[in-house]
């Protein structure tokens, strides 16, 4: 097979060029500059010619490709330190490539693009009919790129693959500079002894030996499937969990900081299409190459640091600190041995008519200023004074030279040229060193503008969403959440979930109330996903939850922890948590600051509700129990249990009703026995007929096994009632 390799030279390339040899296929390359000194020594032909010059043409035609492979995202000929200008240079460069390759009308065209085109954050994996959202003009050439290779298969019917990496990383060469997490954390690590992680930032990586195994499939296969393929480890990790790898291989003088600002961000592609069609596994792990990475980096690490960094170790800091006195020394050094030929130089032409105005001290001493500036001047115009003073002592004595006006007026010429030139150029590199920070700061800032413009971006659609539907607008929800007064007070907890799903758009809704210090208890959900951590969960073991909770904040899974709900809240009376409302259903694009306030807005209104039900059961306790027990007379438990049974024809609840046979015993007796037996969301109470029931809530047929036997061992049996309505 011949394949036609397009890109600059980098550690994919060299992968991709390797792998291919060893499988016995013929490579070309197109470099894309016209001067490339780099060998490459399994390239059958390599051709030096930039990607918009009218040669591309007859290369290919030349060539006759099976597989031609643009490495876009990963070709070096374009460093993006001008955006606009590469993106210009990039696309017109893609598209006479295209243009070429479709007139030849062969082979396959495999397009390399990254993770880089989705510039947002995603709760779920990315599969590859995502619509692209580039920020930044690098991502926007990408997406661009790829609108362009469709375009091309659609209009022309060229066979054209779009390979979408995510976050591509391997061993650095020494000395060279990776832009990938694991590279910049190790680098980071290694000059100044910390390594910064955000605990919110959740991404997914793939090595490039897999990388090169997933492109090579590609390139032999008879016919894909698809147009698009994302080439993903789909192993997500989290910033904070790679910085514990790395700091394990550097060892205990590098620290991991938490730098956990701002929302979180989840960024991971979905590589099940690739794999599911071509049956590609990864090989290489996290727990692996990361330690890999970091270890190269750790023993060479001379190579990665500079003077001015404050890792690497003593014997580290010992060379950096020689170097720096080095290149200090080294100029003055270097202006010692260039006097040397210009003074001998001035003494063998003292005695030439032709070189008798030619002032070879002057020419030295302008040399060094305008090469070093300044400081450089002033040492080399004192050397040549020396010169020049030794040289006229041939002819006379030291003290004619001395207290001669011309030597004085030689000097000062010699002095005011090379300072003004020093000068000028001392003010030219302070310019130039002014701008390229001016410009790293200002690039700096166009990220942040970016980064809160896309923030404002998304508050800005919310808002316009509330004002367009209306239906996040506090009267709405008072109108919504005001429906709570027409249900009875046995009712009002079981359709707050169903209310609260309705305000906050959220599928997934479970109220728990707090049965202790510790302990709450299930109340009402909306679906089984909302009732994923069981009926009863010890709330106060969950620090994070239960530390916002506490401080009456709402609670927000910016970790994407999958054991948690994505956000919630607390409802309080009188001090003491009463309820927690947990939802689960969110997105994360609407897991903002808005939607806590909702959030808040809504368990207000809903513990209004709910007070003012339990004040009127409270008041009437003495209407509604037996006299001197906890068990509820006939009205008021028929009522209760016609409450639960309208709530789990909803959906909202399950529940059981046991009767417990008293055979003749005197239910009070009973119920003082069975009291201990029973949890605090559960009820004793008289039904018609006067039989003693235990209606057990959030409990199945299932389950009520263990509570039926308890009874037994008391000395009571019980048998499972049906629903009396």
């Amino acid at each position: 097979m011949v394949v036609l390799l397009v890109g600059g030279g980098s550690a994919l390339m060299n992968a991709l060029i390797d792998k291919l040899n060893k499988n016995g296929h013929r490579v070309y390359l197109l470099t894309g500059q016209r001067e490339n000194r780099s060998s490459y020594r399994h390239v059958f032909e390599k051709y030096n010619f930039p990607y918009d010059s009218g040669s591309v043409k007859d290369i290919l035609e030349s060539v006759k490709p099976d597989v031609t492979v643009f490495t876009g995202a990963y070709d070096t000929n374009f460093d993006w330190e001008t955006p606009r200008q590469d993106g210009v240079r990039y696309m017109a460069g893609l598209m006479n490539i295209l243009s070429a390759y479709s007139v030849l009308k062969k082979g396959r065209f495999l397009y390399f693009s990254s993770q880089e085109v989705f510039g947002g954050s995603y709760i779920d994996d990315i599969k590859e009919d995502e619509p692209a959202a580039p920020k930044g003009f690098r991502a926007m050439a990408l997406a661009q790129g790829e609108e362009i290779c469709a375009n091309f298969r659609k209009t022309q019917g060229t066979d054209t693959v779009i390979l979408r990496f995510d976050r591509l990383y391997w061993v650095p060469g020494k000395g060279e500079t990776e832009d990938n997490p694991c590279f910049r954390m190790c680098l980071e690590g290694l000059k100044t002894g910390k390594i910064s992680a955000n605990e919110r930032r959740v991404f997914s990586m793939i090595y490039l030996n897999d990388a090169v195994e997933h492109i090579y499939g590609l390139i032999c296969a008879e016919a894909p499937n698809h147009s698009c393929y994302h080439i993903s480890s789909a192993e997500e990790i989290g910033e904070a969990e790679l910085a514990k790898l790395i700091q394990e291989e550097l060892g205990s003088g590098v620290q991991v900081a938490d730098s956990t600002v701002g929302a979180g961000n989840r960024l991971v592609l979905d590589g099940s299409r690739y794999a599911g069609e071509f049956n590609q596994k990864i090989f290489n792990h996290y727990d692996t190459t990361a330690k890999r990475i970091a270890g190269f980096m750790k023993r060479h690490s001379a190579s990665f640091i500079t003077e001015e960094d404050a890792g690497g170790g003593l014997a580290v800091k010992a060379w950096n600190n020689s170097r720096r006195i080095f290149r200090v020394v080294f100029p003055f050094i270097e202006n010692l041995i260039c006097f040397i030929p210009f003074f001998l130089l001035s003494r063998m032409t003292a005695d030439s008519d032709f070189f008798a105005r030619l002032d070879f001290f002057l020419l030295y001493v302008l040399l060094f200023a305008v090469v070093y500036g300044q400081q450089q001047a002033i040492f080399s115009g004192f050397l040549a004074v020396i010169g020049y003073i030794a040289g006229q002592m041939r002819t006379e004595s030291g003290f004619e030279v001395l207290v001669d006006y011309n030597t004085y007026v030689w000097m000062a010429q010699l002095f005011i040229v090379g300072l003004v030139v020093g000068y000028l150029k001392d003010q030219l590199r302070f310019i130039q060193n002014e701008n390229r920070s001016r410009m790293q700061y200002l690039h700096g800032q166009l990220s942040d503008i970016e980064e809160i413009n896309d923030s404002n971006v998304r508050m800005k659609h919310n808002f316009e969403a509330q004002v367009v539907n209306h239906k996040d607008s506090l009267g709405k929800i008072h109108e919504i959440t005001s429906t709570l007064e027409q249900y009875e007070p046995e009712e009002v907890l079981f359709y707050a979930a169903q209310v609260l799903a309705r305000v906050m758009e959220c599928g997934d809704v479970a109220v728990y109330t707090v049965a202790n210090g510790d302990y709450a208890r299930l109340f009402s959900s909306t679906s089984p996903d909302a009732r994923k951590l069981g009926n009863s969960i010890k709330y106060t073991a969950m620090e994070e939850l239960y530390g916002e909770l506490k401080e009456g904040r709402v609670y927000i899974n910016r970790k994407m922890e999958d054991k948690m709900p994505m956000m919630a809240s607390a409802v309080y009376s009188e001090d003491k948590m009463q309820l927690i409302l947990m939802l689960w259903g969110i997105p994360w694009e609407r897991m903002t600051l808005g939607e806590a306030n909702r959030l808040t807005i809504v368990g207000s209104l809903i513990q209004n509700a709910v007070v003012r039900a339990n004040r009127y059961l409270e008041a009437l306790r003495n209407r509604r129990y037996v006299e001197g027990t906890n068990v509820l007379d006939e009205s008021a438990f028929t009522l209760l249990e016609r409450a639960f049974f309208n709530a789990r024809e909803k959906g909202l609840t399950e529940y059981v009703l046991l009767e417990i046979l008293t055979e003749g015993e005197h239910y009070e007796k009973a119920a003082a026995m069975l009291g201990g037996f029973i949890r605090q969301t559960d009820y004793l109470g008289i039904l018609k007929g006067g039989r003693l029931c235990a209606l057990l809530s959030n409990t199945n047929t299932e389950n009520v096994g263990g509570i039926m036997e308890r009874f037994r061992n008391a000395g009571y049996e019980c048998r499972v009632e049906e629903a009396v309505l």
